[in-house]
């Protein structure tokens, strides 16, 4: 009798066992930390449903189908400026956190003293050849409030931001569900312990990225 309960019993065991590793926390824990990617036709993610070409590229690129998902800092950049410097600080963000799903994605606006003069072609060479810029770099626009041609994505960042660039390089952070976290002033530079503090609390699941 004992002999016959133990030869049914351990199949019993192991088929429970079993079903406990499949319904455990360990498995939900495994679908959270790879979260459904956020649609672009979501009314969250319409901040970033705007197209630009690369510098240098005449191909258009959406901002939200290329990025979306993505922990973004986008940056009004100019090649003569005292702020100019800020590209290492943005270069040095992008290397140190692209792995885990930040970008940093450099906008060059002439607005502000006209200290963004250069064709694209200059603008990236000179990004590249001076500061070793590898984050993606798109044409120029216009970023200064009431100015003409204002880039509509530019004014939607400033609308919900509560917040127009008032110089060059000034930085909004855009969480990877498109809600826009923070904006920084010109002087706030790319290292400022509350920069990388934002942006470690906000880093998207690595896994999404693997």
């Amino acid at each position: 009798m004992i002999g016959g309960y133990m030869k049914y019993s351990l199949p019993l065991a192991a088929v429970l066992l079993l079903a406990m590793l499949i319904l455990s926390p360990h498995s939900t824990a495994n679908s959270e930390a790879n979260p459904k990617r956020t649609s672009c036709a979501d009314e969250s993610m319409q901040v970033l449903n705007y197209s630009f070409s690369l510098l240098g590229n005449e191909q258009q690129l959406n901002l939200c189908e290329t990025y979306g998902n993505k922990l973004i800092m986008v940056v009004n950049t100019a090649s003569k400026c005292a702020f100019t410097p800020q590209y290492d600080g943005l270069e040095s963000l992008y290397t140190r956190y692209k792995e885990q799903g930040f970008v940093v994605l450099g906008f060059p606006s002439n607005d502000f003293a006209g200290q963004e003069p250069g064709t694209e072609k200059q603008i990236k060479d000179f990004c590249q050849l001076t500061y070793g810029v590898n984050f993606p770099m798109f044409e120029k626009v216009h970023v200064k409030k009431g100015g003409e041609n204002l880039s509509p994505f530019f004014k939607r960042l400033a609308k919900i931001s509560g917040e127009y660039p008032g110089w060059n390089f000034h930085k909004y952070l855009i969480s990877s569900d498109g809600k826009i976290l923070a904006s920084f002033k010109s002087h706030t530079k790319p290292n400022d312990k509350v920069v990388i503090n934002m942006i470690e609390q906000h880093l998207p699941n690595v896994a999404t990225y693997e």
